[in-house]
């Protein structure tokens, strides 16, 4: 019985082992137009999510103004989520050509920015429609 020595090197004579045979790809190779389609594609997503998410904060503003308290804060958070899922299954409807590696980028393009982006434009519109009568800043809302 041999034994493998790993610090023997392999001459080119000596027959490669059958189980160091590499696999066959299982993913389908992209060409430079199909990265650049889903490239611009995941582009797309990105800025949708952010239009998304400026919108729906302003809107959280005045869905959840009748709420008081803890509620108003988990009906945005919520709402927000609700959203987010609203804008992966327009990403999926995108048909997106993703490989399998990749399957996840569907759903990380952007979240942190539509987060961020959500509850900045949630809390200015806020502060602004309940800025103080006395702070003397004139807005359309009071």
């Amino acid at each position: 019985m041999a034994r493998h020595d790993p610090k023997k090197k392999k001459t080119p004579e000596e027959p490669e082992d059958s189980d160091s045979k590499e696999l066959p790809p299982t993913e389908p190779v992209q060409n430079e137009e199909e990265k650049s389609y889903t490239k611009k594609k995941l582009d797309q997503l990105f800025w949708l999510r952010i239009a998304l998410a400026v919108i729906a904060g302003i809107l959280a503003t005045f869905i959840f103004e009748p709420i008081e308290g803890e509620d108003r804060r988990w009906g945005s958070i919520a709402f927000m989520i609700i959203v987010f899922i609203i804008s992966v299954g327009i990403g999926k409807g995108m048909n997106l050509q993703l490989p399998k590696s990749d399957r996840k980028k569907l759903l990380t393009t952007g979240i942190g920015s539509f987060i961020f982006i959500y509850l900045f434009m949630w809390i200015l519109s806020y502060t602004i429609v309940h800025l103080p009568i006395e702070s003397g800043i004139p807005t359309p809302f009071t």
